[in-house]
């Protein structure tokens, strides 16, 4: 055991290593603090239910009526007890604060993908630091996409272990690539996996490629067997998330639409506008190289002390303090998405590096890396390069299902340090130093000049002015009495302000490349030895990302945990509070788009709330019923007891009692049917949800016509309620049609009447119906999904079978005495 310490002794160092810088970096967490992350606020406020409902029974539901009158509770938190993976991620939380756990996955998970590359350890440390690094990373981190970035953390090593079993290690590169692919799907950002296996795919195909011209074929479709069946265990593994993902993906916003008319829904998937919102303007690629290219973020960063916007306003007789709050409300970011917390800056170091890996690297995998950049970042242009992204949105298994595509950079942000570190490794083992220098000299003359240009004229390259830029300034002369001359006069400061902060920062990156230059050129030159140039690399490259990453994530992004930003409590929320009824909801117009706010799940059931993914039909629901007016039938179906407003001479909530609200359950006197969806929503922008029903025709074989109507004083009521476990009690003299106040799901939804189980339909385009049988009944409805019970027993058999799997591989390496991460394999 002390020679495998001893043989395995540097890499524990340097997790050392990586262990001290995030103690410097992230000094606050390690103090107790957290940071006041607006996504991470959001989702407490949708689970705030499925909390409340876990800290009392000691289970949690799986559906949620917190938001948008109910939806399942698969994509806001449903624990995966089977899946082994879930205690990997609670140990690694449990032992380091957030986001240091997700920091150091990224670190070690990279540092291991260069070192199974066979980079020298310093160098892969060096590498390691510069994809962690990389701004996107920590500027999803301090917004709070947690799984976004636990997804992208498992790239590189899911990466190498996909390369060890190409490499012929077999048992334990499946190994790896079973038990990193499911930690990476229980990360639960299917986006980001897809994006990865897109990168995968051209992996495949250039090692398929290499294996038929070098007659090889035969050991190619071994590690593809290996590989293939790991991916079939780690997607065993997380069986019950995938089948419920998928299952509920085909009935939310993703899924098939089921209007024709009047609907801006696309017929499936997402639209088309709507995916491409946050689409990469092409001209933004600069700031892979300057940070600043682009103004930085949309929060404003031009009020500097030099800047043209406070001297205009103080010329104008502003107060020097107020001009300099004024112009940091500006927005300094001028690209086309609506709106960004930062650049997407992968190292002016990487970039240089990775040109120069374009020139001298000579393996296959180049090609691979170049590949998969390229395509991501093309396909991350969006609306603005449509040619290649209609074609994918169009044909592309799953691509329609995915919004915000300059995510997909994150694969570009880690095969620019991948490639650019095997550049410094072929310099450091290469005997053609000549050849080497000269195109040492090309990279550094692409990059260096571009942030020369950069930096002496800005203007030739970039506008500095956003394509909203007139409208802009009309609302600027609002803003300031419609003084129209007064605002160009800013909005030229304004730009004159982004052009300073990118020739800044050019100037920089520019340093930054002649610094990463006289290292490689003093290496090649048998001035440096490997190791000093490796670790001279690591402190240029953790100084280069460090410094702008605190521009976005910084010490004061924390705050003690009593003081992390949560929904504010109101008057009318607590007067709300106080009624005893179990279930009912509440519509808020005082908090914005009810639709988008999420703060109304935290204290009530709501009408509206937040969700990236919410039901199709209640998507439908929103369009038609409540975007041009609201249908208060549809309100009162929903059982909508409270309304919120805001009072318009105080600007206070107010809340007024819904007196029409019908209740949880009520019995109606008449059907109408509709035979389609289209009929059905249009039958229900006016009608009487109390007294009669609209059912598509399809349910009509369920439906009794007599059972309508004819008792006066047959009741039903709530008598027990629960998220997933509703139950009622009914009477009546005849057979009656109840229509209950909740949301239509068939994928797990039973009715029970007196233990037996019974049909139920949909009715009123959006609710649960059902033919109640004369006399005295106890009606339950009952939450229980096949898809994720009987996952979870599939998750369980599967991770049984990963844990000796990877065991078992484990104990075979380690018998061969060779080191933890095998340089020759």
């Amino acid at each position: 055991m002390s020679n495998w310490f001893k043989r395995n002794g540097i890499h524990f160092a340097i997790f050392g290593v990586f262990l001290a810088i995030c103690f410097v970096y992230f000094t606050p967490a390690f103090q107790g603090k957290a940071l006041n992350q607006g996504d991470v606020m959001r989702a407490q406020a949708t689970q705030k239910e499925i909390m409340d409902v876990k800290e009392k029974t000691g289970k949690a539901p799986l559906w949620t009526n917190s938001m948008f009158s109910g939806m399942p509770a698969f994509q806001v938190w449903v624990p995966f007890p089977s899946n082994v993976t879930t205690y990997v991620i609670d140990v690694l939380k449990t032992v380091f604060p957030n986001p240091v756990d997700t920091v150091l996955i990224l670190l070690m998970g990279t540092y291991f993908l260069l070192s199974v590359l066979r980079l020298n350890p310093w160098l892969a440390a060096a590498g390691a630091i510069a994809f962690t690094f990389s701004t996107y990373n920590f500027i999803l981190i301090d917004a709070g996409h947690a799984n976004q970035v636990y997804a992208i953390a498992l790239f590189a090593p899911l990466i190498a272990s996909i390369i060890m079993a190409f490499r012929g290690q077999y048992l334990l590169g499946s190994a790896l690539t079973a038990f990193f692919l499911a930690v990476e799907i229980r990360s639960n950002h299917i986006q980001m996996t897809y994006y990865l296996l897109l990168a995968l795919i051209i992996y495949v195909c250039i090692e398929f490629y290499h294996a038929f011209k070098t007659k090889q074929t035969k050991s190619f479709f071994k590690s593809f067997g290996y590989l293939a069946a790991a991916a079939a265990l780690a997607i065993a593994v997380n069986a019950g998330s995938l089948w419920t993902t998928y299952e509920y993906g085909n009935e939310s916003i993703r899924g098939k639409s089921n209007l024709t008319k009047n609907t801006s829904e696309p017929w499936n998937g997402l639209s088309r506008d709507y995916a491409f919102q946050w689409s990469q303007g092409i001209g933004e690629c600069f700031t892979f190289l300057v940070p600043n290219a682009y103004g930085g973020g949309s929060r404003g960063e031009a009020g500097g002390t030099d800047s043209k916007v406070v001297k205009v306003l103080q010329d104008k007789g502003v107060d020097a303090q107020q001009a300099q709050g004024f112009a940091q409300q500006m927005p300094s970011y001028w690209g086309g998405k609506p709106f960004t917390e930062g650049p997407t800056y992968f190292g002016a170091i990487v970039c240089f590096l990775f040109v120069f890996g374009l020139l001298v690297v000579k393996s296959r995998l180049k090609w691979w890396l170049l590949g998969a950049s390229v395509l991501t970042i093309l396909l991350s242009f969006g609306h603005n390069f449509p040619l290649l992204s209609n074609l994918f949105f169009d044909y592309f298994p799953l691509y329609n299902k995915f919004r915000a595509l300059d995510s997909i950079l994150a694969i570009a942000e880690m095969c620019f340090p991948v490639l650019g570190f095997m550049a410094v490794h072929e310099a450091i083992t290469t005997t053609n130093k000549e050849d080497a220098l000269k195109k040492l000299m090309i990279a550094a003359g692409i990059t260096g000049g571009i942030c020369l240009a950069l930096w002496i004229m800005p203007t030739l390259f970039l506008s500095f002015k956003s394509p909203e830029h007139e409208g802009f300034v009309n609302q600027l002369a609002q803003a300031i009495g419609g003084d129209v001359p007064f605002a160009n006069t800013i909005a030229n400061a304004l730009v004159q302000d982004r052009s300073t902060l990118a020739s800044h920062d050019a100037i920089r990156s520019l340093i930054f490349i002649a610094l990463a230059f006289g290292v490689l050129f003093a290496l090649l030159k048998g001035k440096l030895n490997a190791t000093v140039a490796s670790i001279a690399f690591l402190i240029l490259v953790t100084v280069d990302l460090w410094t702008v990453d605190k521009r976005y994530l910084k010490d004061e992004n924390f705050v003690a945990k009593e003081d992390v930003i949560k929904p504010q409590q109101r008057e009318v929320d607590g007067f709300i509070l106080r009624d005893t009824d179990p279930n009912f909801r509440v519509f808020d117009l005082a908090g914005g788009d009810p639709f988008s706010n999420a703060n109304t799940s935290y204290f009530h059931k709501s009408i509206g709330g937040y969700h990236a993914a919410k039901l199709k039909r209640y998507q439908e629901l929103i369009e038609n019923q409540f975007t041009k007016s609201i249908n208060q039938d549809v309100l009162d179906m929903l059982n909508t007891k409270y309304i919120i407003n805001n009072d318009p001479k105080t600007n206070a909530a107010n809340m007024q009692a819904n007196q029409t609200a019908c209740g949880n359950a009520w019995f109606v006197k008449s059907i109408k049917y509709a035979k389609n969806a289209d009929e059905e929503m249009q039958a229900i922008s006016s009608f009487d949800p109390k007294n009669e029903a609209i059912v598509d025709q399809q349910y009509k074989n369920m439906i009794n016509d007599k059972a309508t109507g004819v008792d006066g004083a047959a009741t039903i009521k709530l008598t027990s309620y629960s998220p997933d476990h509703l139950v009622y009690q009914s009477g009546s003299t005849t057979d009656q049609i109840a229509i209950f106040s909740e949301v239509f799901y068939d994928k797990g939804w039973k009715m029970l009447i007196d233990n037996e189980e019974k049909p139920f339909f949909r009715a009123d385009y959006l609710l649960r119906a059902a033919a109640i049988p004369v006399g005295n009944h106890k009606i339950e409805f009952i939450f229980h999904p096949a898809s994720y019970y009987t996952g979870e027993t599939i998750s369980l058999i599967a991770s049984v079978i990963l844990v000796l799997f990877l065991f078992g591989a484990l104990y075979l390496e380690t018998k061969k005495k060779a080191p933890l991460i095998n340089k020759e394999a």
